[in-house]
């Protein structure tokens, strides 16, 4: 590993790892995680954990509810997080730390700012962050939803080299493992395209949320900014053994050359879309520095309520998206523009205010 020139890593545990057996956690899976995450330390490098299982944790204290609904999981989530961190901590002869957000956090460019302080600071003094979306509080809204694209998202806050995801099966197969025995293990993948969402199943585990493609998803995500990405089997104590000797334990995905510079890369990653701003299917400007700018009487509609400051979609009317952008205007002055006749009026009061939206502020998006 000192070959990689790693120098901080973050590592996402799944809940079937945690609590497998839905009877409260278990360090039957979690011992060779942190005998390597001791290890990686004692080299130099930072660690960073992201662990799911909070309401697998918690679920054996709720035996008499068989509908486990929204607000039993929450309490579930709310009980198993206090056994899960226990779990860990006991684990460790170092101090830990639990960071608790949802997605609305990492959105919120300030919050985000403010969550890379955070782990940077308990880096910096030895400390392990351990991060898991706070269910007990979180709502449809303001969810990431998995914990997969969760981990490429702090992976990108931390500034981490690596990313490794722990799975139930080696890595990414060109088919379902479980059900097909000539089923081939991709051991490097250097472009995320359909063909490789396609290899991508369903979940196989019992209590957990993503499946493989939540997985390729954050490992989309992460190679964009650079980040060495690895799908493992995380209920085996091989893999991070391999880690260690320098190899490859199960997929790797190859990250960009050129990785997407950070501010960028949440905008189009973490950041959500507060509106649209939709333009007409012959728009051919690309929205970037060498364009022309977006004026008001290219625009067809406003969708949405949004403030100054607040990032926006740019698609087309038939739905193809061009860009996310950070709006210089509020949904209600883009919409009384955008609909004003006299493009006199809209073109002067877009010359005192500035531009709807600056090139420096603009992530290009793939047609899609």
């Amino acid at each position: 590993m000192q070959s990689r020139n790693w120098k901080r890593i973050v590592i996402k545990v799944g809940s079937a790892l945690i609590a497998p057996n839905n009877s409260g956690c278990s360090s039957h899976y979690l011992l060779s995680i942190a005998q390597f995450i001791v290890r990686v330390r004692s080299m130099g490098i930072d660690v960073v954990l992201v662990s799911s299982g909070s309401v697998a944790a918690g679920a054996h204290l709720f035996p008499n509810d068989t509908k486990s609904n929204i607000a039993t999981k929450k309490a579930m989530a709310a009980a198993g997080q206090t056994e899960m961190m226990s779990t860990w901590d006991k684990l460790f002869d170092f101090p830990t730390a639990q960071i608790l957000l949802t997605h609305g956090d990492l959105r919120d460019r300030e919050r985000y700012v403010s969550i890379k302080d955070t782990i940077f600071t308990l880096l910096d003094n030895g400390i392990l962050p351990i991060l898991n979306e706070n269910d007990t509080v979180t709502t449809d809204k303001l969810k990431v939803g998995d914990n997969d694209n969760l981990s490429a998202m702090i992976a990108s806050a931390a500034d981490a080299d690596v990313l490794l995801i722990c799975s139930d099966v080696d890595g990414l197969y060109d088919k379902n493992p479980h059900t097909h025995d000539d089923a081939k293990l991709l051991s490097l993948v250097s472009n995320i395209d359909e063909s490789i969402y396609a290899m991508a199943g369903s979940a196989t585990s019992d209590v957990g949320t993503g499946g493989m493609k939540t997985k390729i998803q954050a490992a989309e995500k992460a190679v964009s900014h650079g980040i060495d990405t690895f799908i493992l089997n995380g209920f085996s104590e091989l893999p991070f053994n391999m880690l260690l000797q320098g190899k490859n334990p199960g997929t790797h995905f190859k990250p960009h050359e050129t990785p997407m510079q950070e501010h960028l890369h949440w905008m189009t990653h973490t950041s959500s879309a507060e509106g649209e701003v939709v333009v007409g299917d012959s728009f051919d400007s690309p929205l970037d520095a060498q364009s022309k700018e977006l004026t008001s009487e290219e625009i067809l509609a406003v969708n949405g309520n949004f403030s100054v400051g607040d990032t926006i979609l740019v698609r087309k009317d038939d739905g193809t998206k061009l860009a996310k952008a950070k709006s210089n205007y509020s949904s209600c002055l883009l919409s009384f523009i955008a609909g004003q006749n006299d493009k006199k009026f809209a073109n002067a009061l877009q010359h005192r205010t500035g531009p709807i939206i600056s090139d420096k502020n603009i992530a290009l998006l793939e047609e899609q």
